[in-house]
């Protein structure tokens, strides 16, 4: 199911029944889609430090929506393990300056503002939100995990179960199973196989040539891995326009299919914290006063306070 739906309070538990339970959930952001959406906003007078206000804004409005327990991860170095394996993979080339200088900077406010940051420098953002996706899910105490990014990579981490879901905060859209099954026509399981072979422009890698999303999501609903469809075209028991030239091109690079699937997993090891407890909002630390007036975020800072005033007394 795609819903569209608010946060928190009155986020409905997506599962198969519906079924809305009572329990901690645990909001995790992207905070490097959440820098660029910002930066690159029209809305952003202030190319230096506009986005940072933005996204401690959009941080807070979890926060005023009721969520308790937030995690946010970073690309504090954009390259990854992942360029060791592919040269073409995205390195930060072409960054403007202005955004680039705010990654350590909005990192640094969000932690005085009391939330828990994870700064990627092996791993990337996505794999810092499954690594916490799949820590949370893990605690008996957690009734559902909400990742908050657009980015198709983390679909892979939706549970059947609808514990673990994927919200698009920009566009109010959330997922579960079967809404990543509507959107991409393949489950969460076959996402980095779909990926493997159709590409991913924004990462870097191109996938194979021919296969599209349409034929990609034909053939992997009846093999669901790239590894169980059969190189010969004779052996293929799904009808797909052109199949003769896609298991051609597969037969032919099937290592790199292989490869571009590997980059498009989530890597479950990546540094987070080490319980949910540590995921639980802090109020406004030493430091983010001033930081919040280097910054002009006034308003922001005004909000931080009310807010935790709102939370120490359960209102």
């Amino acid at each position: 199911m795609v819903a569209s739906c608010p946060l928190t309070r009155s986020l409905p538990v997506l599962g198969p029944n519906c079924a809305i339970l009572e329990g901690v959930k645990v909001h995790l952001v992207d905070g490097t889609y959440e820098l660029f959406r910002f930066h690159y906003a029209p809305s952003n007078r202030d190319a230096r430090h506009g986005a940072q206000r933005g996204v401690l804004n959009t941080v807070l409005d979890l926060v005023a929506d009721g969520a308790t327990h937030i995690g946010i991860a970073t690309d504090h170095v954009i390259e990854s393990w992942r360029n060791e394996l592919y040269e073409g993979y995205k390195d930060g080339a072409g960054i403007d300056p202005d955004l680039f200088a705010q990654f350590p900077e909005v990192e640094a406010l969000l932690e005085l503002a009391g939330f828990e940051v994870w700064p990627q420098i092996r791993h990337e953002a996505d794999d810092a939100m499954a690594a916490a996706a799949a820590l949370a899910a893990g605690d008996t105490r957690v009734e559902q995990v909400i990742i908050c990014t657009p980015d198709k990579d983390l679909a892979q981490c939706v549970t059947a179960d609808g514990r673990v879901v994927q919200y698009d905060r920009r566009r109010e859209l959330l997922y579960d199973r079967d809404g990543v099954i509507e959107k991409f026509g393949v489950p969460p399981e076959s996402i980095p196989d779909y990926l493997g072979v159709v590409g991913d422009s924004a990462d870097g890698f191109p996938g194979l040539s021919g296969w599209g999303a349409k034929s990609a999501a034909a053939v992997l609903r009846r093999y669901s891995h790239i590894e169980h469809i059969p190189l010969d075209v004779t052996e293929w028991d799904v009808e797909v326009r052109g199949a003769a030239k896609l298991a051609d091109t597969l037969r032919d690079n099937i290592e790199d299919a292989l490869l571009f699937r590997r980059i498009a997993t989530v890597d479950l090891a990546a540094p987070v914290s080490d319980s949910v407890d540590d995921m639980a909002w802090r109020g406004p630390r030493p430091g983010f006063d001033e930081m919040c007036v280097a910054l002009g975020a006034q308003r922001q800072h005004e909000r931080a306070h009310e807010l935790w005033e709102d939370h120490r007394h359960g209102s």
